[in-house]
């Protein structure tokens, strides 16, 4: 991975903060790591002026930062793992992700993440753009999260389905079980989104944050207590839904990062954040056609639903 050019240009009136803070909320892919070694070898500037991961940002002005190349270990190995192929062809292939299954590698990951399956199944015919540990890999769902993710097996069909993600030619919609009954039956979330400035593996609405969008519908009500919506997200954030709801005091079921008290829902076992990416629309990266994908609820969510029916 050759070197990387990161500049971010604080807004006037900016409320004071570390720069490292600072690049970590608005670059969320680039790693702690990386950027502590821009900063040791003095490679940061403040309106051209080498500062510190101390230094406090309290004025308007453009952080720069030079990120140096990264040797590169051994990439992740295909494994044996079933997965629900929803589609595929020679460009893309369709899955319908499991809950418990995270995307790609990281830290405190095993071999059992979609990028080891995905290397089987296409016999590890997936695009190398990105980082070596992430082939294919052109959008994320959370660990939890199941249903529709898509995969390029070429680097041609990564740069433009990637483009598409970027310039919201794409449609996603969601379904969630979210905790009480909003009072709308429908409604837009645009809260910017940003990384939580104190829990760093948590975001947060902020002044400061992305821009972020999410229109949410009720499809049912169960008593009150609990109810189905569906959500179609026009931007990317990370945790987008997961925040908005929590933000309008709706925290998703099992969702207890974002506010979920398993105490409101006595004698009923919620296995997992309940999220599932059910609808997705995509331009075929090479051919001028609108692929729409469904996927149905997983057993685990008809089960909570079922047993909210009750």
């Amino acid at each position: 991975m050759p070197d990387r050019i990161i500049e971010f240009t604080v807004p006037k009136g900016v409320k004071s903060g570390r720069a490292d803070k600072i690049f970590s909320a608005e670059f969320d892919d680039i790693s702690r790591v990386r950027l502590q070694k821009a900063f040791e070898a003095e490679l940061v500037t403040f309106d051209g002026e080498i500062i510190d991961k101390r230094f406090k940002v309290n004025r308007q002005g453009v952080l720069r930062a030079v990120l140096e190349e990264v040797v590169l270990g051994e990439g992740p190995k295909p494994m044996d793992i079933p997965l629900s192929i929803i589609y595929e062809d020679e460009s893309i292939v369709v899955v319908n992700k499991p809950s418990g299954m995270v995307t790609h590698p990281g830290t405190g990951t095993g071999e059992d993440t979609l990028v080891h399956a995905l290397l089987h199944h296409t016999n590890g015919n997936l695009s190398s753009i990105g980082a070596p540990d992430r082939p294919g890999i052109v959008h994320r769902l959370d660990k939890e999260t199941t249903g529709l993710i898509v995969a390029a097996k070429t680097d041609r069909a990564h740069h433009r389905l990637v483009a598409s993600f970027s310039a919201r030619e794409t449609y996603k919609r969601y379904t969630a079980l979210v905790l009480g009954t909003p009072r709308k039956t429908a409604g837009i979330c645009d809260g910017p989104i940003g990384r939580h400035s104190v829990v760093r593996t948590r975001m947060a609405i902020m002044a400061m944050g992305k821009e972020a969008k999410t229109d949410w519908s009720v499809e049912h009500s169960f008593g009150g207590q609990v109810a189905l919506v569906s959500c179609v997200i026009h931007t990317g954030r990370t945790h987008q839904i997961r925040v908005h709801m929590s933000g309008m005091n709706h925290p998703l079921l099992g969702d207890t990062t974002y506010g979920y008290k398993p105490s409101r829902l006595r004698g009923i076992d919620v296995p997992r954040i309940m999220l599932h990416s059910t609808e997705l629309h995509v331009q075929h990266p090479e051919r001028d056609e609108e692929m729409e994908f469904v996927a149905p609820l997983p057993a685990d969510f008809k089960a909570m639903m079922d047993r909210l029916t009750v």
